[in-house]
């Protein structure tokens, strides 16, 4: 009766162990370890004997337990801080997709993989994780997540709140800059009265491009006008832009929505409210959705190039780990804005 995998499906395959190849190669176990591991000394023709019964059996080495021989599993944790207090997933937002889908990329093309975290873990969650690293996207104001890996000497990619901090690596954007291009873009275009719909978690970059917009009202003479949404995802964004629509006596000309929502949904609750894109209120959207270059009118946004801080962020990473330096690093990675019809009235196009 052949084997089965003790506990296992009685019709699965027995696995092939070390020692059925070298019974069938006719070699010992340790030779036919070494010729599989390109080791040891021996003849070019007694390791293809190796080879070549491993072949025939379709054996496959245990790649965690060689790995953990060798000191590392080549797994990367990581979590997403600005989705900590929310029980949706944050793969729902095109920025947070196109983030995770480019780290776990650039993970694997040098050979690690991506263990997803709950925002809200301790290190009763993942202690007994053969971590190499982690990482924690857009982090919230003394993010315990990040300070538990710290603790533990995990080394960290994440943004620039840990800047210089032993172990850490961070890759942000330029925050102030990327606000003043929009803001200057809608001011250039004619509008004065610019208000801003912003998400209302505590992050880094959240609470700067609420400062920078209090600033550059400051230096132009403008009333700043400022909506918080009552958490992440398409629904609140939307309910923050109609509530600031609605406000009595505000009358904004542009409008800047940081919080992350569909810009056919935003364009939808912008003619609800009576209003009209570009003819009476101009529009920018901070957005990775590909649909903002389909509506009518096309919607301009605000991109964080969320590939190049992933890009950025597993080179810093991978080469702290490869030379086992604790010595802080970190990049700053340019925004893109693409202008469209929302943005131009129709007679300065």
């Amino acid at each position: 009766m052949p084997d089965t995998p003790r506990g296992g499906d009685p019709a699965a395959p027995a696995r092939i162990r070390l020692v059925d190849v070298a019974r069938e190669a006719g070699l010992s176990k340790t030779t036919v370890s070494a010729a599989l591991n390109g080791t040891g000394r021996m003849s070019d023709a007694v390791r293809e004997q190796a080879r070549e019964a491993a072949r025939r059996l379709g054996y496959r080495p245990n790649a965690t337990a060689r790995l953990l021989r060798a000191g590392h599993a080549r797994l990367i944790g990581y979590a997403v801080g600005e989705f900590a207090r929310e029980p949706g997933s944050y793969m729902v937002s095109p920025y947070f997709a196109r983030l995770t889908s480019a780290t776990a990329t650039a993970a694997l093309q040098h050979g690690y993989a991506l263990v997803l975290l709950p925002a809200r873990c301790g290190p009763e969650e993942w202690a007994d994780l053969p971590l190499d690293a982690a990482i924690v996207a857009d982090p919230l104001d003394d993010d315990p997540l990040v300070e538990d890996f710290i603790a533990a000497r995990i080394p960290l990619f994440t943004d620039r709140s840990v800047e210089g901090r032993p172990g850490t690596h961070w890759v942000d954007v330029d925050a102030d800059g990327a606000v003043r291009e929009v803001l200057d873009h809608l001011r250039a275009q004619g509008a004065r009265h610019i208000a801003v719909a912003l998400p209302g978690t505590a992050t880094r970059f959240h609470t700067a491009v609420a400062d920078t917009y209090r600033r550059w009202c400051a230096e132009h003479g403008a009333v700043p006008g400022l909506v918080t949404t009552d958490g992440p995802g398409d629904g609140p964004a939307v309910a923050a832009v109609e509530r600031l629509l609605a406000a009595p006596g505000n009358r904004p000309d542009a409008l800047f929505v940081l919080a992350e929502a569909s810009p056919p949904l935003v364009l939808d609750a912008i003619r609800r409210a009576g209003r009209s894109v570009p003819d009476d209120l101009l529009l920018v959207c901070a957005s990775e959705d590909t649909s903002a270059a389909h509506t009518h009118p096309p919607v301009s946004t605000l991109s964080l190039q969320p590939a190049l801080v992933a890009e950025k962020g597993i080179e810093l990473l991978l080469a702290a780990l490869e030379s086992g330096s604790r010595e802080p690093t970190g990049a700053v990675v340019p925004t893109r804005l693409n202008i469209r019809d929302s943005s131009l009235p129709r007679q300065g196009r």
